[in-house]
């Protein structure tokens, strides 16, 4: 079986992540999708909401679809690097193939990423443009990897997470109905989620 390890903060996690995961599983690039939220102690990101409550919003998503799976791996008491994550499910699921699931942005410096060559060595990474994103540069930049790049045909919607909080930071709720799920939305707006900051 091919699992792909879908990490990122999730803060929220909206549509088009959701979309992500169906599409490659749907268009055979995976059988399963596992996502993974970052934790707090993750030293690159900044405002992260907990680490509990980030997991209670991705809950809707993955219980909706027995293809998913949600993994607390990095809720550590320190970082955890990709790396470390990709050989945690390595070993997990011995007899199956992990591929990681990167978008564009970040894969353009994977090189710089604590042992990143080895990921770009060991894994097959399955890439996620968006449509600023010069796919033809970066595909030069790795080609000593390119046996291991998969770039998923995905068209992508213009949004982000940061853009979703801005808008419930305003309390613009019915326009977070064409990003997030109704359940995720209902999580957030009942426990207020997201009003402090943007």
């Amino acid at each position: 079986m091919k699992i792909g390890i879908y990490g990122g903060s999730f803060n929220p996690p909206h549509k088009m992540h959701e979309k992500i995961a169906k599409k490659l599983i749907d268009e055979k690039y995976v059988d399963q999708v596992i996502f993974v939220p970052t934790s707090t102690e993750y030293e690159y990101k900044m405002n992260l909401l907990q680490n509990e409550l980030r997991k209670e919003l991705l809950e809707p998503i993955v219980e909706k679809d027995k293809r998913f799976m949600l993994s607390t791996y990095e809720f550590q008491d320190r970082t955890v690097h990709t790396y470390e994550t990709l050989k945690h499910f390595e070993n997990v699921f011995p007899n199956d193939k992990i591929y990681f699931i990167c978008g564009a942005d970040n894969f353009s410096y994977i090189d710089k990423w604590e042992k990143g060559d080895y990921i770009l060595s060991h894994y097959k990474i399955i890439v996620i443009s968006r449509n600023t994103d010069n796919l033809d540069e970066l595909l030069r930049k790795y080609k000593k990897y390119e046996d291991n790049i998969i770039v998923a045909d995905i068209q992508p919607f213009n949004i982000s997470s940061t853009q979703i909080r801005k808008l419930i930071h305003d309390k613009k709720y019915y326009e977070c109905r064409n990003y997030l799920d109704a359940d995720v939305l209902r999580i957030i707006e009942r426990k207020n989620l997201y009003l402090k900051g943007s």
